[in-house]
C-alpha cells in the first residue's frame, strides 16, 4: 500500500477535523500531494495541493480559508485540516500523489491513490 489515509467521521457544522495520509518513503521524496474528495452522485473534484517541498500549497475556492494542507516530510504524512465545516464538505476524501510536480488540481495527473475516508457534516 502505498498511501494509507486515517479515518474521517462525523462532525457538526461549524466543527473542525484533521485528515491524515501516511506514504511510503519514495512517494513522499519525491512527489506532490494533493487532497480530493467526492459527495455522493457527484464527480470527484479537487481540495488542496502542496508542493513536494511543502512550500507552495493551492486550494479549491470552495474550501479555500477554511482547510489547510501541509505535509511532515520526516513523519512521511500529508495532512488536511479542516475548519469551519459545512453540510456541502460531506464527501469521501482522497490522498494523492503526483509525480509531475505540477501542483495540478486534476485527478487524471495524480498516480497514486489512497483507499478514501468519509466525512460527513452535520447541520
Amino acid at each position: 500500500v502505498q498511501l494509507q489515509a486515517s479515518e474521517g467521521g462525523l462532525v457538526q457544522a461549524g466543527g473542525s477535523l484533521r485528515l491524515s495520509c501516511a506514504a511510503s518513503r519514495y512517494i513522499f521524496s519525491n512527489y506532490d500531494m494533493g487532497w480530493f474528495r467526492q459527495a455522493p452522485g457527484k464527480e470527484r473534484e479537487f481540495v488542496a495541493a502542496i508542493g513536494w517541498s511543502g512550500v507552495a500549497t493551492v486550494y479549491a475556492d470552495s474550501v479555500k480559508g477554511r482547510f489547510t494542507i501541509s505535509r511532515d516530510n520526516a513523519k512521511n504524512t500529508l495532512y488536511l485540516q479542516m475548519d469551519s465545516l459545512k453540510p456541502e464538505d460531506t464527501a469521501v476524501y482522497y490522498c494523492a500523489a503526483d509525480r509531475s510536480r505540477s501542483l495540478s488540481s486534476s485527478w487524471h495527473e495524480y498516480d497514486y491513490w489512497g483507499q478514501g475516508t468519509l466525512v460527513t457534516v452535520s447541520s
